[in-house]
């Protein structure tokens, strides 16, 4: 068998990561600068194996090179493509070959960071080992200023793992299944209170280090350095029949637990294991679009999960329109809501309006009545809050009692194709 190069160490791994969901690829067609006898023909191209978006700590949208370490891995969890049992094409990089891939595309200005995750070689332990290394040599042999975000793992030393909070801008532990029943039947060599054991760990070193910062004695000097971006955790949706009410309660108890920055829901597709045990599939993407708006509402729009539980059937958010409506028409003798007059947490429950349209209205009704075309100037989305607003010249009268309001924005059926 012919030797890997490292082009084709690039193209497996970086496919490989894409189900790590810790940071959003901006999927796009394929185009090249070159024509197809080579000649150049433009600027630029969308042929960067590994690259995607993310969020820095101070909300900048930046470019990291996505890759794993390894897809080897001794682990047999039923619900991953790159288990021991699985029959796909494997790769290995050294931590010189991550380190030249990050320096070459940082120099070029294709990427501004690194997001680095692995399958477990040898042992938990020498894989955290070869991930912390990168990042070392990143740092200390390089000076790499550019952002770093490492996939840790569990079961390793919780020394290395924060030596890796250390080195990284921000770390994450996957919490893998959103029921502990779950993850002892699909990944029975992972253990969620050594997972959670983890998260707690890095929790202590994230505490820690604010507590240094914030004292009094400390405040002239260095204070230490610690994952700034804080912690994130995966969670794998649809590989078992946790509904969605049982998966936001978990997100919840993570976001209050363990003072994660983000909890990232990545969709599972049952091509791996015909055995699983699954519910009626559901839309998957779909489906993870909606936990995140719910996620959303959560943390931004000062929902309880509970109203959120209220808003879906046998546990499950309908999938035709987002959790904010679905609530709005479940209870509207809320509406329609003054946006003249209401508090702040009232407007944030109004379908199409955003937290930043709202602040914005509430500053902008300090200077005078706000009217409908004022409305129109500050959102898109008018037509989706009409049913539910009341301006100075605008009122929905029976509009909000139709007995149709939800076919008004959920999307028309589609005829569906004839298998040929």
């Amino acid at each position: 068998m012919a030797r890997k190069t490292l082009i084709d160490k690039l193209a497996i791994l970086a496919d490989a990561a894409k189900y790590d969901a810790s940071c959003a690829s901006s999927g796009t067609a394929t185009r090249s600068s070159l024509g197809k006898n080579g000649a150049k023909e433009g600027l630029g191209s969308t042929e960067g194996m590994g690259i995607c978006h993310a969020y820095a700590p101070d909300g900048r949208c930046i470019s990291l090179l996505k890759i794993l370490l390894t897809n080897f891995c001794i682990f047999d969890c039923r619900y991953c493509v790159n288990r021991v049992s699985s029959n796909v094409e494997r790769a290995r990089f050294t931590v010189d070959e991550v380190v030249r891939l990050t320096l070459d595309f940082y120099k070029r200005n294709y990427i501004e960071g690194l997001f680095l995750s692995s399958g477990i070689i040898q042992s938990p332990d020498y894989t955290m080992e070869q991930i912390v290394e990168v990042a070392r040599v990143l740092r200390e042999d390089h000076n790499f200023r550019g952002y770093i975000h490492l996939k840790t793992i569990p079961e390793a030393d919780p020394l290395l793992i924060q030596k890796a909070g250390e080195l990284a801008d921000r770390v994450s532990i996957n919490v893998e299944l959103p029921k502990e029943s779950s993850l002892e039947h699909f990944a029975p060599e992972k253990s969620q209170p050594v997972i959670r054991k983890a998260m707690a760990g890095v929790k202590v070193r994230l505490d820690d280090v604010q507590d240094a910062r914030d004292s009094r004695i400390l405040r002239k000097a260095k204070a230490p350095v610690f994952a700034p971006g804080g912690q994130s955790t995966q969670m794998i949706i649809g590989a078992d029949k946790s509904t969605d009410s049982d998966i936001l309660k978990t997100s919840t108890d993570l976001y209050s637990g363990y003072g994660l920055r983000r909890v990232y829901y990545s969709a599972f597709s049952p091509m791996q294991d015909a055995s699983l045990d699954l519910p009626p599939v559901r839309p998957p993407l779909m489906r993870e679009h909606r936990l995140y708006q719910a996620d959303w509402l959560l943390r931004f729009y000062d929902f309880e999960r509970s109203e959120i539980d209220a808003a879906t059937t046998d546990g499950m958010l309908d999938l035709d329109i987002d959790p904010k409506l679905a609530w709005a028409l479940r209870h509207r003798e809320t509406f329609p809501i003054d946006v003249n007059r209401a508090p702040r947490h009232l407007m944030l429950r109004i379908p199409g309006l955003g937290a930043k349209t709202v602040d914005r209205l509430i500053e902008a009704r300090r200077m005078t009545a706000v009217r409908l075309t004022d409305l129109t100037k500050l959102t898109n989305t008018v037509r989706k809050a009409m049913p539910f607003i009341q301006t100075a010249d605008y009122h929905p009268g029976g509009l909000l009692d139709t007995t149709n309001l939800r076919a008004r924005f959920a999307p028309a059926p589609e005829q569906l194709a004839l298998a040929l």
